[in-house]
């Protein structure tokens, strides 16, 4: 066997899944390739776990408010084109495109946010990201016909959407550590918190001052907040050496990533026809367009409440058990309560209920992606997600307008395939979660630990040579169904 640092730092790149720790090339070639290679994790160690990262969480809370919450009221704007005809000629799918690109284009642009921030750092990428969504505020509060909605709410406002969330997604999981699931929970907060608030403000604004002044209205705020809070972000990318590639080919190597991508994606196809079909579907049972916009914004309060504590809880039972378990719950909920909710209670219960779940992608993926690749390799796994996720968020919607049948209930293969698309997510994590079983079983071998004594939360990943990836672990069958925190 060869003992050369190159044919050691392949090694090296293609097993970081087990290990994080930095070891230099030339105690690689120094070694025998049949021991195992472990090291400390200073990055772990060095994360203050709090400090100035609270600020940071804070920050983020806002900006999610101011993306993410402020997209959420497309479906207020939505209800006032197609009942005043506002474009027209437009039709319902070109709409239902619309809020899909807001969201998809916030995703495409994400290799190019991950460039702008390692060239140029994370506060220059934020505020090309305020300047991008204050401008596509107020250039769709000018637009008279769909073209021009489509570039501005839509694509404008994406590309702006993008470069905040890219910038700042990355920077909580790097402040924090037995602690970060919970602080990426109160972050992700934000977005519900201002879907609540700005559904209900937008609908007040177009009713009192006209559509082109809510548009202007939420365009200064936006620029306010974001601008502040992109002041305020301070990241720690050298400090943990955080590769900020846009796109890292090798991560498609490793199975384990593989299967974040694919609960990511079905994630996004049950969760963008909830979070958009649902107050049209409480008006198609006889609810008033008030109450349906009601359901919506109740949706997003569930969302806004539910997030802090499914970080919380994830600290303490297991980012992959919960991230499995909350998925699955979206999709039950769905198949068994959404699909006989006929009226307006159940349909509230429903909503705050699948509301605490239903976003549980957004809460979990960067802590969950840290102890998968490793906070080194955050940045680029994230980017990979977010591009990944370009095709669900655009098509889902369509899709379930499609999906609508003539009589009935004309959502019911829409509510179904929503359920499954959840489920099949949580198949993903199911699988992902029986893999992160197996790795810490083999780390506990190499150091000679019983297993209970080897923490997913302390280990992102173990550099290991061919011994180590030998050494023995249960059967897949076996962690499928074992109780272990991870």
């Amino acid at each position: 066997m060869s003992n050369n640092p190159s044919t050691f730092r392949e090694r090296n790149q293609s097993n970081r899944s087990l290990d994080h720790s930095p070891v230099t090339e030339t105690s690689l070639s120094q070694q025998n390739p049949e021991k195992t290679i472990i090291a400390a994790q200073t990055s772990e160690q060095e994360a203050p776990n709090g400090g100035y990262g609270w600020v940071c969480v804070a920050c983020c809370f806002w900006i999610n408010a101011h993306t993410w919450g402020v997209n959420s009221s497309y479906g207020v704007f939505l209800a006032y084109y197609l009942s005043n005809n506002y474009y027209p000629g437009a039709t319902a799918l070109q709409f239902a495109f619309v809020g899909g690109l807001s969201i998809s284009q916030a995703l495409l642009v994400s290799p190019l946010a991950t460039i702008t921030t390692r060239l140029y750092g994370t506060s220059v990428t934020l505020l090309i990201g305020v300047f991008l969504e204050t401008l596509a505020l107020i250039g769709a509060s000018f637009s008279r016909e769909i073209w021009q909605l489509f570039l501005s709410q839509g694509v404008c406002f994406g590309f702006g959407m993008g470069f905040l969330f890219v910038g700042s997604v990355g920077v909580v999981p790097q402040w924090f550590t037995s602690k970060r699931s919970l602080a990426n929970g109160i972050a992700t907060a934000g977005s519900g918190i201002g879907g609540l608030m700005y559904s209900l403000a937008t609908n007040a604004m177009i009713q009192s001052l006209g559509i082109g002044w809510a548009f202007r209205i939420l365009g200064i705020l936006a620029f306010t907040v974001n601008t502040v809070c992109a002041v305020l972000m301070k990241d720690r990318n050298k400090k943990i050496g955080a590769s900020q590639l846009a796109f890292d080919y090798i991560l498609f190597k490793r199975l384990e990533f593989l299967l974040t991508l694919g609960w990511g994606f079905f994630s996004m196809l049950g969760y963008i026809v909830l979070l958009f079909s649902l107050p049209s579907y409480a008006t198609s049972i006889g609810l008033s367009s008030k109450q349906g916009s009601l359901v919506g914004a109740l949706l997003n309060l569930g969302q806004g409440l539910g997030r802090p504590a499914v970080g919380m809880v994830s600290d303490y039972v297991g980012r992959i058990n919960i991230a499995f378990l909350s998925t699955f719950l979206a999709g039950l909920w769905c198949l068994v309560i959404w699909i006989f909710a006929k009226n307006f209670g159940v349909l509230i219960f429903f909503s705050l209920l699948v509301g605490t779940v239903s976003g549980t992608f957004w809460t979990t993926i960067a802590p969950v992606e840290a102890e998968v690749v490793g906070l080194k390799e955050l940045p680029s796994a994230l980017s990979i997600v977010w591009l990944f996720l370009v095709l669900p968020t655009t098509c889902a919607e369509p899709i379930a307008l499609e999906l609508r049948q003539q009589t009935g209930n004309i959502f019911l293969h829409a509510q179904i395939f929503t359920g499954l698309m959840y489920i099949a997510a949580a198949l993903c994590m199911w699988f992902l979660r029986a893999w992160k079983i197996g790795e810490m079983e083999r780390l506990a071998a190499v150091k000679g630990k019983p297993p209970a004594e080897v923490s997913a939360v302390a280990i992102e990943t173990v550099d290991v040579t061919s011994h180590a990836v030998n050494q023995p672990s249960s059967s897949a069958l076996r962690r499928l169904f074992t109780w272990k925190k991870v």
